[in-house]
């Protein structure tokens, strides 16, 4: 009967240890996006769960194929007042759903590291809103009274040195600078509040994504 017992706690030990070291199903680890993001190996998953809130995740392409980054499943996040938009435009108060580059990161803040270029902005750097300027939906370094383009909110226009800039990373949306089809799009820190568009989430955890981030890396919106 010991002998017995042995080599049936010797079985159940190996079955426990193959559930921790076996590589998951395919299925598990399929995520939406992952026939619309190319050879990105980085995706920021953000789904709307209501109103301004939604949660991200994030993502990683290896071996064994998509993985979930430890510590980045279900975090809370701020979307547009409005919700999400599957055809954005300025004005909207809605964020817009799809697949986006992550281009450079930006923020008030000095650069905490990581793979994307890094902008350390001050009061003369602006995201031109100007829909009549040549430079619409650009970062631009100019004083108020000397810049080329409207600098006025009313614009659409943002000067950069605010708080929930304390860190932000630009989203690929409306790169070809189609007048009127929405600037300004970042995930940046957050306020608490719903945002005009972009997506917020805690600080201290985009400073740790930030870190992670290398070029190439991609966000995957929808509701």
């Amino acid at each position: 009967m010991r002998r017995l017992l042995i080599v049936w706690c010797a079985t159940v030990l190996a079955a426990t240890a193959g559930l921790l070291t076996a590589p998951p199903s395919s299925a598990e680890f399929t995520p939406w996006f992952a026939q619309s993001v190319g050879g990105a190996t980085q995706v920021l998953s953000v789904t709307g769960s209501g109103g301004s809130d939604a949660k991200m995740d994030v993502w990683e392409r290896t071996a064994a194929g998509w993985q979930p980054v430890a510590g980045g499943v279900g975090i809370p996040a701020k979307i547009g007042s409005k919700g999400m938009s599957p055809n954005h435009f300025d004005g909207s108060l809605m964020t817009p759903k799809g697949i986006y580059t992550l281009d450079f990161a930006f923020g008030t803040e000095p650069n905490p590291g990581g793979g994307l270029q890094y902008v350390q902005v001050g009061p003369d750097h602006w995201w031109d809103g100007d829909m009549k300027s040549p430079t619409y939906n650009t970062m631009q370094v100019c004083k108020k009274d000397e810049c080329p383009f409207n600098t006025s909110l009313s614009a659409g226009t943002e000067n950069l040195q605010i708080p929930q800039y304390a860190h932000a990373v630009v989203m690929g949306v409306n790169k070809a600078r189609i007048p009127g089809k929405g600037g300004a799009f970042f995930v940046h820190s957050t306020d608490g509040g719903p945002t005009a568009g972009c997506v917020a989430i805690d600080d201290a955890t985009l400073v740790t994504i930030m870190r992670w981030l290398r070029p190439g890396a991609m966000i995957a919106i929808t509701e």
